[in-house]
C-alpha cells in the first residue's frame, strides 16, 4: 500500500510543526502546513491529498469548516477537524460537513494514531463497498450522440446530453448523469480516448466535463448543478479557449 499523503490546515505553526513530528514518526507523507484555507484550497484543488487535518477555527475570510463543505463537494476528500473547546453551534456545522472524525486539542501521537487509524478503516471499508456495488460495469461503446455501458449484465443507453461530468475514482471511473451514476471499472484515458471533443473537456487529471452543462466559472472552480469541480492550473488555458468559443 502506498505511503498516506496528509495535508495539515493550522494556522498556529507551533502546533502544525508538532503534527508535521508526529505524522513523520508514525510514517505518513506530510504534504505540507498550510496556514490559511485558501491557500490550502489551492494546494488540493492542484496535488489532493488521501487526508486533511484541518483546524476548525482558521484565521481568513474563510474558516475550517467552510473549507472542509467545499472539499466534500469537490472531491470528497476525507476531513480530521482540530478543535479546541467547540461550541455546540460550532460542532453542528463541523458535523454537517461529514468530517471522518474530531480531534480535541490538546492532543498526543497516541490520539493522533488511532485517529488516522480509525480514519483509514473507514477509507478501506467505503472502497471495498464501492467495489462491491459495481456489480458488472466493465466496458462501454460510444456512438455519435451516445454510449452503452455493460450494467447489470445488459447494456444501457446514455445520450451524452444527460453526462454531467466524469469522476476518475482509483481504479475506476464514475459516469455522473443527470438522474444517475455509474461506476465502470477502467481508466479515464480509455473513456476519455472515445468521447467526442466537441463535447467533452477535461479540467483535472481526475475530471471531465460536458462543455454544455458549465453554470458557474470562478478563478480554480466549475460548477455543473450543485456540484463545485476543480479547474487545474494546467488545464485552465485548454478550458478557457474553449469557453470562448461556445
Amino acid at each position: 500500500m502506498d505511503t498516506m499523503k496528509i495535508l495539515v490546515v493550522e494556522d498556529e505553526m507551533i502546533i502544525g510543526a508538532k503534527i508535521s513530528v508526529y505524522l513523520s514518526e508514525l510514517g505518513y507523507d506530510i504534504m505540507g502546513i498550510m496556514p490559511r484555507a485558501e491557500e490550502a484550497l489551492l494546494q488540493i484543488q492542484q496535488q489532493p491529498p488521501d487526508i486533511v487535518l484541518l483546524d476548525i477555527n482558521l484565521k481568513g475570510e474563510m474558516d475550517g469548516i467552510q473549507l472542509a463543505g467545499l472539499l466534500q463537494k469537490q472531491c470528497a476528500i476525507p476531513v480530521v477537524f482540530l478543535t479546541a473547546n467547540a461550541d455546540e453551534a460550532t460542532f453542528q456545522r463541523a458535523k454537517a460537513t461529514k468530517p471522518y472524525g474530531f480531534l480535541s486539542k490538546p492532543f498526543n501521537r497516541l490520539n493522533l494514531k488511532r485517529t488516522l487509524e480509525l480514519t483509514i478503516e473507514r477509507m478501506s471499508n467505503l472502497a471495498s463497498e464501492q467495489e462491491e456495488s459495481k456489480e458488472d460495469v466493465s466496458d462501454f461503446y460510444a456512438l455519435p450522440d451516445r454510449i452503452f455501458i455493460c450494467y447489470n449484465r445488459k447494456m444501457v443507453k446514455i445520450l451524452f446530453d444527460n453526462i454531467l461530468y466524469i469522476q476518475a475514482e482509483r481504479n475506476y471511473c464514475q459516469i455522473v448523469a443527470k438522474n444517475k451514476t455509474y461506476l465502470l471499472s477502467m481508466p479515464m484515458k480509455k473513456i476519455e480516448a472515445q468521447l467526442p471533443t466537441a463535447i467533452f473537456q477535461r479540467i483535472h487529471r481526475s475530471f471531465i466535463i460536458n462543455m454544455n452543462h458549465v453554470d458557474e466559472i470562478e478563478d480554480n472552480t466549475i460548477v455543473i448543478g450543485t456540484k463545485m469541480l476543480p479547474l487545474s492550473k494546467a488545464l485552465r488555458e485548454a478550458f478557457m479557449l474553449r469557453i470562448r468559443k461556445v
